[in-house]
């Protein structure tokens, strides 16, 4: 993958491919809270970009929580008396419930079946199951296998292990030319789902890759963590920073063919909430913003009211809203190139309007410049883009006033925010601005 520039992959078919065949190579390894599937992730990140895994031993206390054993996996499966796999982890490690205490027993089918979870109404798929916080096992299957049991006592074996370890988060700290930062954040703690948990990752480290290349006024930190405790972590270990975090996005489930949705900050009218909401504005593309509320990802420890980072959440069908959700159908075929790309992009654009959001000073303030001999007046009248165009120049002039930034410029004069940086830029050419607070370039 590489960082190529927002404006040259635009609806590139080539761009969605590569962010999907990512995603493909992920595909297969069994992630969890914990464990050697996360870090197995991690090393295929850090062909791709530099990221520091950070291990935080199980135990250690993170507020009101404690960080919880390690749990790996080699093997697990339900056998019939001919001695067949019916049930098998290796072939789908969605058949395992998460976190699943070892167990190697010949078990009757009524005893069995109180640990079997099926999703009835979809009797083909094999449903996502977890039991993080309490000692327990299971295994899921598609309901169409369940029915099929029909033996009087099976095989039951899970080679698993649930001790002493630590969990596992990835950081990738891009510095700026200050030390305010952008957070980008998603979840690494599921397993071969492609949606709710792949296509955040790969949308997050091409960001990565792309932002590595530029020039920066921002600093940049990507977190890979597992859900809930790994963001509650974080935050407990890096409390002492966090007031750097000026804009932040959490990126989960960008890959499906809905709408795009965004899930407002907690401050509700936060700059990073502003400029989504611009950028999706002008896009062109079905979308839906909602406002804050405490559930869903890890945007609601990231604004809790003890930090109440300005961190909305970025993401196309809500959780739960697609029926694929949790289950075996959430797969590479569910995910859309096409999706992957054009959330990348959407994204993109937003971080490029935050790193050129910045507060201008008109320099000829008393009536207008005269814009004919600086050659940015139109020579024939009557051409109605370049009027338009005249017109943002004015818009531009008019509230550049050391006041308002090129966001506020956008948004009261109504038109897309590249083009009135675009009038900013032509303005600061010619000497009629000068930027506040810094040196006069856009």
């Amino acid at each position: 993958m590489d960082g190529r520039d927002s404006r040259e992959t635009v609806g590139s078919p080539e761009l969605g491919q590569t962010l999907h065949d990512f995603a493909a190579e992920l595909y297969p390894l069994c992630r969890s809270i914990t464990g050697e599937g996360v870090r197995n992730t991690f090393r295929l990140i850090q062909k791709r970009i530099s990221l520091e895994m950070c291990e935080v031993p199980s135990g250690t206390q993170v507020f009101d929580w404690a960080v919880p054993l390690e749990w790996n996996v080699l093997d697990a499966y339900i056998k019939n008396r001919a001695g067949a796999r019916i049930v098998d982890f290796k072939a789908n490690n969605l058949h395992l419930m998460s976190y699943s205490t070892p167990i190697q027993k010949r078990m009757k089918l009524e005893e069995l079946k109180p640990h079997l979870f099926t999703l009835p109404d979809h009797p083909e798929w094999i449903p996502y199951r977890t039991s993080y916080y309490q000692e327990n096992w299971g295994f899921c299957l598609s309901h169409n296998d369940f029915v099929r049991l029909i033996d009087e006592e099976y095989d039951v074996v899970i080679d698993s292990t649930l001790q002493p370890g630590s969990l596992t988060y990835g950081e990738s700290y891009l510095p700026g030319e200050t030390a305010d930062e952008i957070l980008i954040s998603c979840h690494v703690c599921h397993p071969s789902l492609c949606n709710d948990n792949l296509s955040g990752i790969v949308v997050a480290v091409m960001l990565a890759q792309a932002m590595a290349l530029r020039q920066r006024r921002y600093s940049y930190r990507f977190l890979f963590i597992p859900g809930t405790i790994g963001s509650i972590t974080w935050l407990a270990r890096n409390e002492h920073i966090v007031s750097r975090i000026k804009h932040g996005l959490v990126l989960t489930g960008v890959g499906d063919a809905g709408g795009i949705t965004y899930k407002r900050s907690r401050q509700g009218q936060a700059e990073i909430d502003r400029a989504m909401v611009h950028v999706l504005k002008h896009s062109g593309e079905a979308h839906h913003v909602i406002n804050f509320f405490p559930y869903g990802y890890d945007e609601r420890q990231y604004c809790s009211p003890g930090f109440d980072l300005p961190v909305g959440c970025f993401m196309r069908t809500p959780h739960s809203e697609y029926p694929e959700y949790h289950s075996s159908a959430d797969n590479l075929d569910f995910v859309k190139a096409d999706s992957l790309a054009r959330s990348y992009t959407r994204c993109l654009e937003v971080l490029d309007l935050l790193e050129c959001n910045r507060t201008y000073l008109n320099q000829n303030p008393k009536c207008e410049p005269q814009l004919g001999r600086r050659g940015l007046y139109r020579a024939i009248a009557g051409q109605q883009d370049k009027q338009l165009k005249e017109l943002v120049l004015l818009w531009v002039l008019n509230l550049s006033d050391g006041h308002h930034t090129v966001l506020d410029i956008a948004e009261r004069a109504e038109v897309p925010f590249r083009r009135v940086h675009t009038a900013v830029e032509a303005l600061l050419s010619v000497g009629l601005l000068t930027e506040c607070g810094g040196a006069s370039n856009a």
